[in-house]
This record gives structure tokens, C-alpha cells and sequence, in this order.
């Protein structure tokens, strides 16, 4: 199963919002019967796979590319290009 699109307003954020939602989502994979749990954020995203490191899940690897090969327009997050997509795991 992976874990796509989670946000948080910008207002809400580090108030552990962002961990609940994780949190509910690795609980609902194991109620599911889900083996493994993945999920993935750009290469820029250092606060993002902190979360989701805290949350259990490991660095498995690298797409290169992936948002310049799925996006139009050029995506930037704290002034870096957002080009490869980092995925992590959870083995549940």
C-alpha cells in the first residue's frame, strides 16, 4: 500500500498533525493486512522524510527524474528543484 498526497496548511504545521495522519494511515495498512507500506516525498523534502523516519519508515530509494518526467511545469520546494523522488518503506 503507499501513503500519496498528504499535506498540512502551513498554519497547522509542527503540531503533530502531519504524524496523526501517517500514524492513522500505517494503523489502517495493518488492519488491512497490508505487508508493506510505502511512501515517497521530493529530494528537496528534508522535513518530510524526517516525519516519515520518525514514523518507522527507511530510505529504499532513489527515481531519478520522477518529478521533471511527471510534472509540465517545474516543481521547487525551499528553493531547490524538486526533480527525484526519495521512496521509503515500512515493513509491517
Amino acid at each position: 500500500m503507499e501513503i500519496m498526497n498528504v499535506s498540512v496548511y502551513e498554519e497547522y504545521q509542527n503540531q503533530g498533525i502531519g504524524k496523526m495522519l501517517i500514524r492513522e494511515a500505517i494503523g489502517y495498512a495493518k488492519e488491512n493486512g497490508m505487508k508493506t507500506l510505502e511512501i515517497g516525498t521530493g529530494n528537496p523534502g528534508v522535513t518530510q522524510m524526517m516525519l516519515y523516519q520518525k514514523c518507522g519508515f527507511r530510505i529504499v530509494g532513489v527515481e531519478f527524474d520522477y518529478f521533471r518526467k511527471n510534472h509540465e511545469e517545474k516543481i521547487y520546494e525551499n528553493g531547490i528543484e524538486c526533480r527525484d523522488m526519495i521512496r521509503m518503506r515500512m515493513e509491517l
